[in-house]
C-alpha cells in the first residue's frame, strides 16, 4: 500500500504526460468498476488534472472604533471564478438584506458604521472568507478577529508628585489595552511634545528623565477613540532644586512579564530615582547587554529598554540594574516570545483510486505549539474509523469512495494566530483493460487465522490460470453495513495470502479477492463474512492519579480503583522515570498509594499506573510529573580563584556547584575570609545567586588572606570550598603600563628538556601578574607557557635531543606583556646505549573458553616471586592460524599476566606467543602455545547443491553438494528436504538424513515429469546450520523401467551400472563366484581353477618357510644398523614404555585365527555416497572419481574436520581402475600384499589424522554377521561418541582402508603429507599403546599365516604410477558386474563363504608392544619382514598374470 501511495503522490507533483504513461502501464489494484457496476473508463475519455484554486488575499486581525468603517480583504483565484461568501463566528452572513455589510467585487467584506455598545456588539468577532467553485469544491481562508475598541475607562490616574532637578519622574495613565494607541498627554492644557527626554511608554505612562524647572506644571491624559475625548484627573508635578544630599535608590517603575510575537517591538519599562542620579544597565540571562553598539536595542529615557523586530532568541529573563555609586538595586522580568503558526510541509495534491488509503501530510511549527484541524470542502473533518489524524497532524483517509473527492485544508491555530494550506484529491476511474483474457475469480478464499485485531486470508489460483505465477491479487474488505471499502494488495506476484491488520475486535468484516494480470483485473471472488475475536476484558485507567513530593528524596503517588475494572483488580504496577532520561522503572503495588524513596533531590519525575486483572495489564494512566523538594547543596562551588587587585583588595571568582549537586535553586553565595597569619576572626559576605564574583576591599597591605565560598538554597547553606589564600601587595603598584624586562634569564640544557630560571624586573613598582615563556627550534614563537608571578624557574619538557632552541621570557600584567629577554640553548645528544633485552615470558598457556575466545596466561621470571607488577611494563600478545598459510599475526597489549583473545574463528587451531616491554627494553617472543577453539553450529548452508537424473533410472535422482564454507566444526550429518511445493511449510517436506562424510545421495521412486525442490541443511556436534536455497529439478518424462528388471537380473554389467569414462582400454577386475547373482562357469574352468589354487598354496608355504629360515640368520649388528638407519629417516616413530626386557611374543601364537587379507583391485565404490533405502542392489552405486586437487585439499585440511576417508578411497579407487600390466618374476613390487595391521582404537583422538595419511591399495573389510555388505569403519573425530553403533549397526557402502606396513626408509615422500606427518610425531608417541592388533578371521582356511603389528607410517606412501599394484584376491560384493573371468582365489577355493564374526585378540601391554618393536636380540625388524613380504607379492602377481593369460 505504501508503494502505491508513493506512486500516486509522485503523480501529483509530476507532469500530465508522466501521469498518463504511469497510468497506462500500471495494473489497477482496485475493483471500483466491478463493485459499482459501472463500465471501465473508455480509452478516449479525457484525463482529469488538478485545478489551481487558492486565496490571493486573506483577511487579517483588525482593530476598529465605534462608528468607523472597516474592510476585511479577501480574494481567491480559480478558473472558473469562485463564489465568495463570509462566515462570522462559524455562521454564514446573509449579505443580501444587510444594509451595513456588503460584499465588494473582489470578495472583500465592507462594514460601514461599526456598532458597539456595552450590551450590543454585532460587529465584533471572528470572520472567515469561503470560496466555492461548483463541481470542484470549497476552500476557507484563515480566521480574522475584528476588535472594536471599548468605551474609554481609566484603570489608574496620574497623581500629584514632586521631583528633584536632574532626577526622574513618572505619571500613570492606564486605560483599556485596546485604547492605548489613542492616549495622549497635555501639560498646562497644551499638547505635550515628546522627545528623547520625555517619552510615553506603551502602557500610556509618561516618563520624564533629567527633570528641569520647565517640566513643572499641570498634567492630564486624554483618550480620543472616535467619540468625544475623555480626560483624566489633572495633577501638578513640582520640580525641586537639588538638595546636594544623598537619597535612597528606589524603582519608580519595575519591569513586568511581557509576551510579544516575532516581528513586533517591545519596551521593557524600568525607571529608578535617587541621589546621586542612578544609571541603568540591562542584563539578559546573566549577560550584560550592549545597548550602545546594537541596532535593535535602545535605552530610552529613564532607563527603559526597547527591543525592535523581536526574534525568538530575545526570549529570556531580563535584569534591570540601577547603580548610583552608593548602592545597587536590581529588578527582573520574564520576556516570552511567541510565533504564529507556519507550515514546514504543506499538503500536496493526490491522485487515487477508489478503495485505496491515502495520507495528506501537514507539518507546522509555532509558539505555543499550534493545534491542527482538517477541513474538507469547507466542512470540519470529524475523526472516525475512516478519517484518522496520524503522526499528530497528518490526515489519513481509508477506503476511498467517490464522494471523498474535493479540497482538503490543514488549519493550524495557536494563541497568536492561525494559518491554512490545502490540496486537492481526485478519484480516478480504473484504467481500461487491454485486449486479452482476464483471470477468473480466485478460488477457496478462507480466513486461515482470525484474531482480535487481524485476519489472515489465503486462497488458490483462479481456474483460468492454475499456475498463477504472474498474477497479483487485491483483497477488498469493509465492515458489515458500511459502504466504504478498503483494499490491501499482495507484496509480490504469485503470493496467495495476505494479513489484514488494525481491525476492531468482535466486528464482522466482508472480504473479497480479485486477481490481476497484464491485461487488467479479473472477476471478484464471492464475499467472505468473517468476525474477529472479542477483546479480552482488561482494566481501564486508574482515575485521579496524583503525586506530591514528601521530601527531597521521596514522592508519594495516589490513585483510585479503575471505573471499568472488568473483574477483580489483582495488583497495580507503578512506573516512574526521571525527566530527560529514557529509562523507566517500575514497582508492583497492591494498594492505592505508594511512596518511592531514594530519588534525586530537586529532580522532576513522571509517574503512571497500570492496573492488572486476571487477563493481564490494562490501560495506562496519563503521565503525572512532580519534582522532589529542594535541599541544601551537596557540593561546594567550583573553580574558586583569587586575583589581587592592589594593596587593599582581592577579587574572588567562582562557578556554581555541578547541576546535579545544587539540589534546588541557588539563592546566594556565602563568602568567608580571614587572615592566614593567625586564627583571626572570620568575616562573612552574602551575594545573590546570580553573582559569580565579588571584590573584597578594606584589607591590610602585605597580608595573606584565606577565602572560601559556599552556595545557598532556601533550605540552607551547602558545603564550602577548601581555603584558598592570596597576599595583598605591600604597596599600591603601578599597573598603568606593562612590566619592564626581567633582570636575568638562565638556561641549562639537558637531553630532552631545558631548565629555565630568571629574576624579576629591577623596577618593583610595576605590577607583575606572571611570566610568559616562549620557545621553539630556531624561533621562540612555536609554543608559549604562562606561569605565576611568584615562580622563578620552569623546566621545558619533551624536547628533541641535539636541537637548537630559542627561548624568550616576558613579564606581563593586565595592561599587556613587557619587553622580552632572549636566550638560546642546544639540547644534549642522545648517547644512552641500547638497553639489554628482557627475559621473555615463560609458561605460556592457552585455555579455550568458547568458540571464539581463548585466554592466554603466562609467567614473567623478571618479576618477584609473587608475580606482582609494580612498574610500567606491558606485554604484547600475538596470535595467528596457519590456515591459510599466509595469515598475518594479530597483536594486542596487556598490563596483566593474562589476556582474553576474542573474535577467533570456530574449530580453528591458533598459535600464541608473548613478549614483554619495559621502557625501551623488550624481550624476544616466548615459546608458542597452541589452542583450538570450540565448535559452533554451521553459519552457512551447504553450497554448490546440484541435482541430476540417474542414467537409465528416470525415477532415481542423485543430489550432490559441497560442505558449508563456514562449517565451524566437523560436519556430522546432513538433512535433505525435498518437496513438490516450494511454499509448503518446512515440516511438510520429505526428510532424508545423510551421514556427515557423504557429499552425494540417491533418492528413488520419484514421480516422473514432476518438479521437485531440494534444500540441504548441515549439522555438527553443536547443532543445525541454515538451509540452502531451494534447488528445482524436474524428473524426466520417459520411463525406461521396463528394461530395468531384465538388466538387473542378468548378472552381467547392466546399463544402469556402467562406470562412466573409464576409457577404451579398461579391463574389468576379476570376479569369480562371489558375484551376488552368480555367473556360470564351465567344468574345464573349475578344474583349472582348482589346480592353480593348490599350486599357489604349495608355493606360498615353501616361500614362507624360506623367509623364516633366512630371517633367523640375521646378525644383531645388522639389525641395529638397520634400525638406526630407519630412525634417522623417520625420527617421529617413538613409543612410550619402560626399558625392561620382555620376551617377544611367539609369532605363531594365535596363527589359527589369522589369514591372508584380500587385496582390493576393484574400482572403489563412491566413498561419499549413500542411498535410500539402505541396503540396496550394488548396481545402484555410481562411482565418482574425485580429482587429485580435492584429495590434496582434503589431506591438507584434515585437522579442520574434513573427511579423511575421501582422499584414500578416491585414490585407491582410481588406482584400481588402471589397466593391469604384466610384471616379470624378479620385479620388486613397491608394497607388500600380505600384512596384519593394528586398527587404532576409535577413541584415539588422532585417529582421523592417521587415517588421512594412509592411501594403501590394500583394502580390508569388516563384515557384519548375516549381511553381505561391508561395514565402513573409518570414523572421524566427531563421530567417536557413537563409534560402536556406527560400526555395528549402520550398513554402508564405504570400506575401511587398511594400514599397510611400509619400508621404514622411503625414497619418495608425499609432499602433501608433511602436515599430517609432523603432527603424527606426538600423536603416535602418546597413543601407540592404544592400538589393537586385528586380523580378519575365517574358521577353516587351508593356509595359516601370522600377523605382525605394523608401525603406523609417517605419511601417505607414494606409488610409482608405472607399477600399479595387482591384487591377489578379489573383493566380495563388487559394486558392478562384468562378464565372468576365471580367477584363483586363495582361501575361498572358488566357493562363496558366509562372512564370520570378527575375533579381536587382546592387546599386549604397552611395554610388550614396545619391546616387540625394539628388542634387537629376539625379534624381527618390521622393515626386514616387509621386504620379504614384497618378494612374495611379486610371485603372487605373476601367478595371476599367467592364469589370466
Amino acid at each position: 500500500m505504501a508503494a502505491e501511495r508513493g506512486v500516486w503522490r509522485l503523480l501529483s507533483t509530476s507532469s500530465f504526460w508522466l501521469y498518463c504513461l504511469l497510468l497506462l502501464g500500471r495494473r489497477a489494484p482496485g475493483a471500483a468498476a466491478a463493485r459499482s457496476g459501472s463500465s471501465p473508463q473508455s480509452p478516449g475519455a479525457s484525463i482529469r488534472t488538478f485545478t489551481p484554486f487558492y486565496f490571493l488575499v486573506e483577511p487579517v486581525d483588525t482593530l476598529s472604533v465605534r462608528g468607523s468603517s472597516v474592510i476585511l480583504n479577501c480574494s481567491a483565484y480559480s478558473e472558473p471564478s469562485p463564489k465568495i461568501e463570509w462566515k462570522k463566528d462559524g455562521t454564514f452572513l446573509n449579505l443580501v438584506s444587510d444594509d451595513r455589510r456588503q460584499l465588494l467585487p473582489d470578495g472583500s467584506l465592507f462594514i460601514s458604521n461599526v456598532v458597539h455598545s456595552k450590551h450590543n456588539k454585532p460587529d465584533e468577532g471572528y470572520y472567515q472568507c469561503v470560496a466555492t467553485v461548483e463541481s470542484l469544491g470549497t476552500i476557507v481562508s484563515r480566521t480574522a478577529k475584528l476588535t472594536v475598541a471599548s468605551l474609554p475607562r481609566f484603570t489608574s490616574q496620574p497623581e500629584p508628585s514632586s521631583v528633584y532637578a536632574g532626577n526622574n519622574a513618572i505619571l500613570n495613565c492606564e486605560v483599556n489595552a485596546d485604547l492605548v494607541p489613542f492616549v495622549r498627554w497635555e501639560q498646562n492644557r497644551q499638547p505635550l511634545l515628546l522627545d528623547d527626554r520625555v517619552i510615553k511608554l506603551p502602557s500610556g505612562m509618561l516618563v520624564i528623565s533629567n527633570a528641569t524647572e520647565g517640566d513643572g506644571g499641570l498634567y492630564r491624559c486624554i483618550v480620543e477613540s472616535g467619540g468625544p475625548p475623555k480626560y483624566s484627573d489633572e495633577v501638578e508635578l513640582k520640580v525641586l532644586p537639588d538638595p546636594e544630599v544623598t537619597s535612597d535608590l528606589v524603582f519608580l517603575k519595575q519591569p513586568s512579564p511581557l509576551v510579544r510575537v516575532i516581528g513586533q517591538d517591545v519596551v521593557l519599562p524600568c525607571v529608578a530615582s535617587g541621589l546621586p542620579t542612578p544609571t541603568i544597565k540591562w542584563m539578559k540571562n546573566e549577560e550584560v547587554l550592549d545597548t550602545e553598539s546594537s541596532e535593535r536595542l535602545v535605552l530610552l529615557a529613564g532607563g527603559s529598554l526597547e527591543i525592535s523586530d523581536v526574534t525568538e532568541d530575545d526570549a529570556g529573563t531580563y535584569f534591570c540594574i540601577a547603580d548610583n555609586g552608593n548602592e545597587t538595586i536590581e529588578a527582573q522580568a520574564e520576556f516570552t516570545v511567541q510565533a504564529q503558526p507556519e507550515f514546514l510541509k504543506q499538503p500536496t495534491n493526490i491522485y487515487a483510486h477508489e478503495s485505496m488509503d491515502i495520507v495528506f501530510e501537514c507539518e507546522v511549527t509555532g509558539k505555543p505549539t499550534p493545534t491542527v484541524k482538517w477541513v474538507k470542502n469547507g466542512d470540519m473533518v470529524i475523526p472516525s474509523d475512516y478519517f484518522k489524524i496520524v503522526k499528530e497532524h497528518n490526515l489519513q483517509v481509508l477506503g476511498l469512495v467517490k464522494s471523498d473527492e474535493g479540497f482538503y485544508q490543514c488549519i493550524a491555530e495557536n494563541d497568536v494566530g492561525n494559518a491554512q494550506a490545502g490540496a486537492q484529491l481526485i478519484i480516478l476511474e480504473h484504467a481500461p483493460a487491454t485486449t486479452g483474457p482476464l483471470p477468473s475469480a480466485p478460488r477457496d478464499v478462507v480466513a486461515s487465522l482470525v484474531s482480535t485485531r487481524f485476519i489472515k486470508l489465503t486462497w488458490r489460483t483462479p481456474a483460468s490460470d492454475p499456475h498463477g505465477d504472474n498474477l497479483t491479487y487485491s483483497v477488498f474488505y469493509t465492515k458489515e453495513g458500511i459502504a466504504r471499502e478498503r483494499v490491501e494488495n499482495t507484496s509480490r506476484p504469485g503470493e496467495m495470502q495476505v494479513t489484514i491488520q488494525n481491525l476492531m475486535p468482535a466486528t464482522v468484516y466482508i472480504f473479497r479477492v480479485m486477481a490481476q494480470n497484464k491485461h487488467g483485473s479479473g472477476e471478484s471472488s464471492a464475499p467472505l463474512r468473517v468476525e474477529t475475536q472479542p477483546e479480552v476484558q482488561l482494566p481501564g485507567p486508574a482515575p485521579n492519579l496524583r503525586a506530591y513530593a514528601a521530601s527531597p528524596t521521596s514522592i508519594t503517588v495516589t490513585w483510585e480503583t479503575p471505573v471499568s475494572g472488568n473483574g477483580e483488580i489483582q495488583n497495580y504496577k507503578l512506573y516512574y522515570m526521571e525527566k530527560g532520561t529514557d529509562k523507566e522503572q517500575d514497582v508492583d503495588v497492591s494498594s492505592l498509594s505508594y511512596t518511592i524513596n531514594g530519588l534525586k533531590k530537586y529532580t522532576e519525575y513522571s509517574f503512571r499506573v497500570v492496573a492488572y486483572n486476571k487477563h493481564g495489564p490494562g490501560v495506562s494512566t496519563p503521565d503525572v510529573a512532580v519534582r522532589t523538594l529542594s535541599d541544601v547543596p551537596s557540593a561546594a562551588p567550583q573553580n574558586l580563584s583569587l586575583e589581587v587587585r592592589n594593596s587593599k583588595s582581592i577579587m574572588i571568582h567562582w562557578q556554581p556547584p555541578a547541576p546535579a549537586t545544587q539540589n534546588g535553586q541557588i539563592t546566594g553565595y556565602k563568602i568567608r575570609y580571614r587572615k592566614a597569619s593567625r586564627k583571626s576572626d572570620v568575616t562573612e559576605t552574602l551575594v545573590s545567586g546570580t553573582q559569580l564574583s565579588q571584590l573584597i576591599e578594606g584589607l591590610d597591605r602585605g597580608t595573606e588572606y584565606n577565602f572560601r565560598v559556599a552556595a545557598l538554597t532556601i533550605n540552607g547553606t551547602g558545603p564550602a570550598t577548601d581555603w584558598l589564600s592570596a597576599e595583598t601587595f605591600e604597596s599600591d603598584l603601578d599597573e598603568t603600563r606593562v612590566p619592564e624586562v626581567p633582570s636575568s634569564l638562565h638556561v641549562r640544557p639537558l637531553v630532552t628538556s631545558i631548565v629555565v630560571s630568571w629574576t624579576p624586573p629591577e623596577n618593583q613598582n610595576i605590577v607583575v601578574r606572571g611570566y610568559a615563556i616562549g620557545y621553539g627550534i630556531g624561533s621562540p614563537h612555536a609554543q608559549t607557557i604562562k606561569v605565576d608571578y611568584k615562580q622563578r624557574y620552569y623546566t621545558i619538557e619533551n624536547l628533541d635531543p641535539s636541537s637548537h632552541y630559542v627561548i624568550t621570557l616576558k613579564a606581563f600584567n593586565n595592561v599587556g606583556e613587557g619587553i622580552p629577554l632572549y636566550e638560546s640553548a642546544v639540547t644534549r645528544p642522545h648517547t644512552v646505549p641500547d638497553p639489554t633485552p628482557m627475559m621473555p615470558p615463560v609458561g605460556v598457556q592457552a585455555s579455550i573458553l568458547s568458540h571464539d575466545t581463548i585466554r592466554i596466561t603466562w609467567a614473567d621470571n623478571s618479576l618477584p616471586k609473587h608475580q606482582k607488577i609494580t612498574d610500567s611494563r606491558y606485554y604484547t600478545v600475538r596470535w595467528k592460524t596457519n590456515i591459510p598459510a599466509n595469515t598475518k599475526y594479530k597483536n594486542a597489549n596487556a598490563t596483566t599476566l593474562s589476556y582474553l583473545v576474542t573474535g577467533l574463528k570456530p574449530n580453528t587451531l591458533y598459535e600464541f606467543s608473548v613478549m614483554v616491554t619495559k621502557g625501551r627494553r623488550s624481550s624476544t617472543w616466548s615459546m608458542t602455545a597452541h589452542g583450538t577453539t570450540f565448535e559452533l553450529v554451521p553459519t552457512s548452508p551447504p553450497k554448490d547443491v546440484t541435482v541430476v537424473s540417474k542414467e537409465g533410472k528416470p525415477k532415481t535422482i542423485i543430489v550432490n553438494w559441497q560442505p558449508p564454507s563456514e562449517a565451524n566444526g566437523k560436519i556430522t550429518g546432513y538433512i535433505i528436504y525435498y518437496s513438490t511445493d516450494v511454499n509448503a511449510e518446512i515440516h511438510d517436506w520429505v526428510i532424508e538424513p545423510v551421514v556427515g562424510n557423504r557429499l552425494t545421495h540417491q533418492i528413488q521412486e520419484l514421480t516422473l515429469d514432476t518438479p521437485y525442490y531440494f534444500k540441504i541443511q548441515a549439522r555438527n556436534s553443536k547443532g543445525m546450520g541454515p538451509m540452502s536455497e531451494a534447488v528445482q529439478f524436474r524428473t524426466p518424462k520417459a520411463d525406461s523401467s521396463d528394461k530395468m528388471p531384465n538388466d538387473q537380473a542378468s548378472g552381467s554389467g547392466g546399463k544402469g551400472s556402467r562406470l562412466p569414462d573409464l576409457g577404451s582400454d579398461y579391463k574389468p577386475p576379476m570376479s569369480g563366484s562371489n558375484s551376488p547373482h552368480g555367473s556360470p562357469t564351465s567344468p574345464l574352468d573349475s578344474n583349472m581353477l582348482l589346480v592353480i589354487i593348490v599350486s599357489v598354496g604349495v608355493i606360498t608355504i615353501v616361500v614362507v618357510v624360506i623367509i623364516a629360515v633366512f630371517c633367523t640368520r640375521r646378525t644383531t649388528s645388522h639389525q641395529k644398523k638397520k634400525r638406526a638407519a630407519c630412525k634417522s629417516v623417520n625420527g617421529s616413530h617413538k613409543y612410550k614404555g619402560n626399558s625392561k626386557d620382555v620376551k617377544p611374543p611367539d609369532l605363531w601364537i594365535h596363527h589359527e585365527r589369522l589369514e591372508l587379507k584380500p587385496i582390493d583391485k576393484s574400482p572403489d565404490p563412491n566413498p561419499i555416497m549413500t542411498d535410500t533405502p539402505i541396503p540396496r542392489n550394488s548396481q545402484d552405486i555410481t562411482p565418482v572419481d574425485n580429482s587429485m586437487d580435492s584429495n590434496i585439499h582434503q589431506r591438507r585440511n584434515s585437522y579442520r574436520g574434513h573427511e579423511s576417508e575421501d582422499s584414500m578411497s578416491t585414490l585407491a579407487g582410481r588406482r584400481g581402475m588402471r589397466p593391469k600390466m604384466m610384471m616379470p618374476f624378479d620385479s620388486q613390487p613397491p608394497q607388500p600384499v600380505i600384512s596384519a595391521h593394528p586398527i587404532h582404537s576409535l577413541d584415539n583422538p588422532h585417529h582421523h589424522f592417521h587415517s588421512s595419511s594412509l592411501a594403501s591399495p590394500a583394502r580390508s573389510h569388516l563384515y557384519h554377521p548375516g549381511s553381505p555388505w561391508p561395514i565402513g569403519t573409518s570414523m572421524s573425530l566427531s563421530d567417536r561418541a557413537n563409534s560402536t553403533e556406527s560400526v555395528r549397526n549402520t550398513p554402508s557402502t564405504d570400506t575401511m582402508p587398511a594400514s599397510s606396513s611400509q619400508t621404514c626408509c622411503t625414497d619418495h615422500q608425499d609432499p602433501e603429507g608433511a602436515t599430517s606427518s609432523s603432527y603424527l610425531a606426538s600423536s603416535q608417541e602418546e597413543d601407540s599403546g592404544q592400538s589393537l592388533p586385528t586380523a580378519h578371521v575365517r574358521p577353516s582356511h587351508p593356509l595359516k599365516s601370522f600377523a605382525v603389528p605394523a608401525i603406523p607410517p609417517p605419511g601417505p606412501p607414494t606409488y610409482d604410477p608405472a607399477l600399479p599394484s595387482t591384487p591377489l584376491l578379489s573383493q566380495q560384493a563388487l559394486n558392478h558386474h562384468i562378464h565372468s573371468v576365471k580367477t584363483a582365489s586363495i582361501g575361498t577355493l572358488g566357493r562363496s563363504r558366509p562372512p564370520m564374526p570378527v575375533v579381536v585378540p587382546s592387546a599386549p601391554e604397552v611395554q610388550e608392544t614396545t619391546r616387540m618393536l625394539e628388542d634387537s636380540e629376539s625379534s624381527y625388524e618390521p622393515d626386514e619382514l616387509t621386504k620379504e613380504m614384497a618378494h612374495l607379492e611379486g610371485l603372487m602377481k605373476d601367478l595371476n598374470a599367467i592364469t589370466t593369460a
